[in-house]
């Protein structure tokens, strides 16, 4: 009779050690990097031996790519367009842009180590580069969806420059706040971004109407 709930607790137990796990790593990558980073390290920060993270993840990479798709299954909802009860065309892509960039402040582990991973070139890719530029492709694919649906009239290259333009702007800004702080508004200059973003599809959507 009390077996299931043994299993339960276990798989229970089992859950929060994996978050702790994955919490560590997102301190420790975010302070050394991913070349400082190393299972020794998380244990000791998490507490848990390197056992147990083993029987979590094979190796380093392994723990970076769970880390990396971790932060981004959280701020992927926040890349969609509101309703249109919620307000004008413009409005409506102010408000995702905000909501993106408060994903960012909340989780900013994805694009952190994500850029440390795309920037880098190593003879064997890690893991977790990999996992960061198929993710990243998804929100592309995402973004230049948005930017159809508000301009049918755009063909497909100026939809994927407006994207290619949209994506490029939201990694400086995410830049800049890791280089500066809280000097950065974030959240006000994606807001800024989107509406500059929103003007430039409208003037090349009304050049291709005529």
């Amino acid at each position: 009779m009390t077996r299931p709930q043994t299993t339960r607790k276990k798989r229970a137990n089992g859950v929060e050690s994996r978050q702790r796990i994955l919490d560590a790593a997102v301190e420790i990558a975010g302070e050394r990097g991913y070349e400082g980073t190393s299972i020794a390290a998380v244990s000791a920060k998490c507490g848990l031996p390197a056992s147990s993270i083993y029987w979590h993840f094979k190796d380093k990479d392994d723990l970076i790519a769970a880390v990396i798709e971790r932060s981004f299954d959280t701020g992927l909802t926040a890349v969609g367009l509101p309703d249109e009860g919620a307000g004008t065309a413009l409005e409506r892509v102010t408000t995702m842009a905000a909501n993106v960039a408060r994903s960012l402040l909340d989780a900013p582990d994805f694009l952190r180590l994500g850029l440390m991973l795309a920037l880098e070139r190593r003879p064997a890719e890690p893991r977790g580069r990999t996992v960061f530029l198929q993710v990243r492709a998804t929100t592309r694919e995402k973004i230049a969806e948005t930017i159809g649906t508000l301009f049918p009239e755009l063909d497909q290259d100026a939809v994927q420059a407006l994207t290619t333009y949209a994506i490029a702007g939201a990694d400086g800004l995410f830049i800049q706040r890791e280089i500066n702080g809280e000097a950065i508004d974030l959240v006000g200059m994606f807001e800024l971004h989107a509406q500059l973003l929103y003007e430039a599809a409208t003037r090349m959507a009304a050049r291709s109407g005529r």
